[in-house]
């Protein structure tokens, strides 16, 4: 969320800077800051008054002790005025402060200088490439073929249990599941990130805290019974458990990761590109977040991609980097990198990374600050990747691995899982 004194000494600057997402914001800061004026003078008109009442008071006291009834009536007949008079102040400034707050809620982060102006996807940039791809023999298979030719994931029960978006692994594919899971949480922690276990439902408090609310609030599952929203990454339970938090920089940096099932809607989600696990309600997924002090938070960045690119490369997966446009950015990021593996048997790039700095966008809604060695109590910068969402990497590693006798394992792999191939 965006701090209103910044949006005040920089409202043009933010105009500009929300352009390059193709939005017009100019209108809506300046509600934020007839919003925020409105909500001042109600708050300085309410100090007046508690002031006053309170000196009343205090001449009360006075007044009754030296016998001056009458005059001591009089003024408790104004403390009267005033107790209705900061009522009805105190509702203006709450009115005030709730509706400046759901303006603010609407807006989301400010690019990074880095983002490259874009509508979509296609103005993405691509920074980086590596790995060779693959050429498949003939009659290569995309990967939901492949999972029903070797029995590892069975999408059809899973759509008689549920419904479409929630597959069923089985044997070598559930083994497989759990050997990435595993591979990638060692990878994480051996990396210096302190692994954590966290809930998979959060309140609505960690839906607004990370961001996730109200921007995307159709695309969560909501338990409406208990008022509880299903993670749609394990983003929202880590980085939720410093809400309210005052760190001090010797804590700085905290690395954190962990292993979650996602729960997304996926809305509006439909055809050819989104079959087998393109597009899933429920996969799993293993998560960075890092918690940084501001003048550290890009170098941060930078280390989580080195980071993710290593694991590509054990993988041996082929793979490209992307710094995504104003246009495709997500609300809460002010700068995000995708990575993309190449599905040969599907001749296409699928996504199955994002690495995001936040700055101080989740931080503000949080409450997350750190005591700087000025003394002065600041909001630090949150950061968050996957390493990695699984899907789609099993569907690189199946499709681009494919042989005429079964699909080769990768060698990192193979001690996880106790086999080296699958036919």
């Amino acid at each position: 969320m965006l701090q209103v004194t910044d949006i005040r000494e920089n409202k043009d600057k933010y105009v500009k800077a929300l352009a390059k997402r193709g939005i017009d914001a100019a209108s809506t800061l300046e509600e934020v800051l007839k919003a925020d004026e409105e909500r001042r003078s109600s708050q300085a008109q309410l100090d007046e008054v508690l002031a006053q009442s309170n000196s009343y008071s205090k001449e009360i006291g006075k007044l009754f002790k030296s016998g001056d009834v009458q005059k001591a009536n009089e003024l408790k007949e104004k403390t009267v005025e005033l107790k209705e008079s900061s009522k009805q102040l105190n509702e203006q400034m709450l009115t005030a402060s709730e509706k400046l707050q759901q303006l603010l809620y609407t807006l989301p982060n400010i690019p990074n200088d880095l983002v490259p102006t874009g509508t979509d996807e296609a103005d993405n940039e691509e920074i980086f490439k590596e790995g060779e791809i693959p050429k498949l023999i003939e009659g290569a298979l995309p990967h939901w073929e492949l999972a029903k030719k070797y029995d590892l994931i069975d999408f059809e029960l899973g759509v008689k249990i549920t419904g479409a978006g929630f597959p069923v692994y089985k044997g070598k594919g559930a083994r497989l599941q759990r050997a990435m899971i595993a591979y990638f949480l060692d990878k994480n922690t051996s990396a210096g990130y302190t692994e954590f276990q966290v809930p998979h439902l959060v309140n609505e408090a960690s839906g607004y805290g990370t961001g996730q609310l109200p921007d995307k609030e159709g695309q969560m599952y909501h338990v409406g019974v208990d008022d509880l929203y299903l993670i749609p990454t394990s983003e929202v339970p880590i980085t939720n458990m410093f809400r309210g938090e005052l760190l001090n920089n010797s804590d700085l940096p905290i690395t954190c990761t962990g292993y979650t099932p996602c729960f997304r809607r996926e809305a509006g989600s439909y055809g050819a590109h989104v079959r087998g696990l393109n597009r899933l309600h429920q996969f799993d997924k293993v998560e960075l977040v890092r918690i940084e002090h501001p003048d550290n938070s890009y170098k941060a960045l930078d280390g989580m991609v080195e980071h993710v690119k290593d694991i590509l490369r054990e993988l041996k997966l082929p793979y490209r980097i992307l710094r995504l446009c104003g246009g495709d950015l997500g609300f809460t990021s002010a700068l995000t990198y995708d990575f993309e593996v190449f599905s040969t048997a599907q001749d296409r790039w699928l996504e199955i990374s994002s690495v995001s700095n936040f700055e101080t966008f989740q931080a503000n809604r949080l409450k997350l600050r750190f005591k700087d060695t000025d003394g002065k109590n600041k909001l630090l910068h949150t950061l968050n990747g996957s390493s990695l969402a699984l899907p789609r990497v099993l569907a690189g590693i199946l499709e681009n691995n494919q042989t005429e006798d079964g699909i080769k394992i990768p060698e990192v792999l193979v001690p996880y899982c106790g086999f080296d191939f699958i036919n």
